[in-house]
């Protein structure tokens, strides 16, 4: 059987012939230095040797009695046997470490989650507690999108510069420390600035995807990023259980504070959070990129490879978001910039529609410019209400594993193109049914493929970026689908009351236009590694 050299050799094997075979005691890979017997004298190459071209031997022998006996071929010995993050990480597979980086980024989507969720139902409490109006409570909900859309390309671009971890540090302590003042914000000024500055910290939330996402092997890479939706889904029902439980005897300032519960136990796991491997080898710490590869090794119990760790291109103009838009660039970001603010406006648009249409908003929204807010009764959510938000959140779920099914085998465009469309069935069928099961099957499937296509947003967008403009990549797309979140209270509360048909329209040509604009994106990453 003879031996061929090759790249990034993983530690105790050769590899002969697409096979890996265990070395020897006391014998070393390549690029591992000289070797040695069993013995311990060094391997008959002198220095010239291992530093010449190809042809150098190694040869071991097992001492001692009864020892087995090694033969070795001769094996090219190149100093320059190189290898890249990503053929490491696809190398020691998906193990403990992977496991243990998922609950940590589960439970800032968790936490994320709970305080989007909370917006449904903290307008109703605040309009019993302090008598806003229905546009007071629109405003609760804009300045947290304003806030993300503000911060999620400043998120982006100091992810690129000094890391995810410390990004995300800084996040959560921040979310944490705004949503508990939030719990005791003396007036309605108050509590709208503190709002704001947490949805200025939620912007931050995608960067825990693109460091995610970096740790992945290629072929779980797309379930995995898709699953995390499910700590979203999960962090919304548990939002929607405390609220039932808290609000109604303690009221909502207990409720924004016991909310920032999960957030806090984030801000304390973050200095353990690992920083990206490809960060720091774009950044010029290889060391560093080599100590988290080889905690990646020992926590998955994989041999590490051996050879000399390198950049896997060239970094570019690093975390400027200039570079977004230039030539190569251009097309991709302006398309996912579209799709991106689609996702939001379809996907919270649905959700504000539902209400709606479950008739909401006459026991919970004021309805009728002009009137004094001490003139309108008082109707806090019921137990009924609740449920019905359980339910609607509970639909994700088999919109997330649909997803996880059908994008590793329509590839990632084609996926969200489908997805796009039949959400525009579904909104569209809307008009034509007044009866409540029919009308509840129709959103609960809409509700499920919209977020399902969220996540397939995010499984696409950390891929088709390279290193160095990743985050702010994935900050800029973020950016775009918070406008598109502020826009649609507009449809789907205002235009709706006047014509439900103009509403769901607007939904429909917007979710097509969107699909249209998947199939015209110019790269397909199914099955590819990370660009560099």
């Amino acid at each position: 059987m003879k031996p061929r050299r090759v790249v990034g050799l993983s530690r105790g094997y050769e590899e002969m012939d697409g096979a890996n075979v265990p070395r020897p005691p006391g014998s070393t890979g390549v690029g591992a230095g000289p070797p040695t017997s069993a013995a311990g004298s060094t391997g008959a190459e002198s220095n010239g040797d291992r530093n010449g071209a190809a042809g150098g031997t190694i040869l071991a022998a097992a001492g001692g009695v009864g020892a087995p006996e090694f033969e070795l071929a001769s094996v090219s010995v190149v100093p320059d046997d190189t290898y890249t993050v990503t053929q490491a990480v696809n190398a020691l597979g998906f193990g403990w470490f992977q496991v243990k980086l998922s609950l940590c980024v589960g439970l800032c989507w968790m936490a994320d989650s709970m305080e989007m969720t909370i917006l449904s139902v903290l307008g109703p409490a605040l309009h019993c507690d302090w008598g806003i109006t229905r546009y007071q409570q629109a405003l609760v909900t804009t300045v947290v999108f304003l806030g993300m859309m503000l911060s999620s390309t400043f998120w982006g671009h100091l992810s690129d510069r000094y890391g995810r971890k410390p990004a995300l540090t800084l996040c959560g302590v921040l979310l944490f420390l705004y949503g508990l003042l939030s719990s005791v914000a003396p007036s309605f000024g108050w509590l709208l600035l503190l709002r704001g500055l947490v949805g200025f910290a939620i912007g931050c939330v995608p960067q825990s995807v693109t460091l995610y996402a970096e740790f992945l092997p290629t072929k779980q890479r797309a379930k995995c990023v898709v699953l995390l939706d499910c700590f979203w889904a999960l962090g919304a029902c548990f939002e929607v259980a405390l609220a039932l439980a808290v609000t109604p005897n303690l009221g909502w300032r207990w409720l924004l504070g016991l909310s920032a519960a999960p957030l806090f136990i984030f801000a304390i796991i973050t200095p353990w959070l690992p920083e990206s491997a490809r960060y720091h080898v774009t950044s010029g710490q290889s060391d560093k990129a080599l100590n988290t590869l080889e905690q990646i090794a020992k926590d998955n119990r994989r041999p590490m490879l051996l050879g000399r760790l390198v950049v896997e291109g060239p970094s570019g103009s690093r975390g400027s978001f200039k570079a977004l838009l230039g030539s190569s660039l251009r097309r991709t970001t302006l398309l996912l910039w579209f799709i991106w603010m689609s996702c939001a406006f379809c996907y919270y648009g649905l959700v504000l529609m539902s209400t709606e249409l479950f008739g909401g908003k006459n026991k919970t929204i004021v309805d009728g410019a002009g009137e004094e807010p001490g003139m309108i009764d008082c109707q806090p959510l019921a137990t009924t209400d609740y449920m019905d938000l359980l339910w609607t959140t509970l639909a994700e779920f088999p919109g997330i594993f649909a997803t996880i099914y059908v994008i590793e085998r329509f590839g990632r465009k084609k996926t969200m193109a489908l997805q796009f469309l039949f959400y525009a069935g579904c909104v569209l069928m809307i008009t034509v049914t007044e009866v409540r099961v029919f009308l509840t099957i129709i959103l609960f499937m809409a509700r499920g493929v919209i977020a399902g296509l969220f996540q397939a947003a995010y499984v696409y967008t950390p891929e088709v970026y390279p290193t160095a403009l990743r985050s702010v990549g994935v900050g800029g797309c973020s950016a775009l689908a918070r406008l598109g979140a502020m826009a649609t209270p507009y449809i789907a509360q205002v235009l709706f009351q006047s014509s439900i048909w103009s509403a769901v329209s607007v939904y429909g040509i917007f979710a097509a236009c969107a699909s249209v604009a998947c199939m015209l994106l110019p790269y397909e990453t199914r099955g590819a590694d990370l660009a560099h």
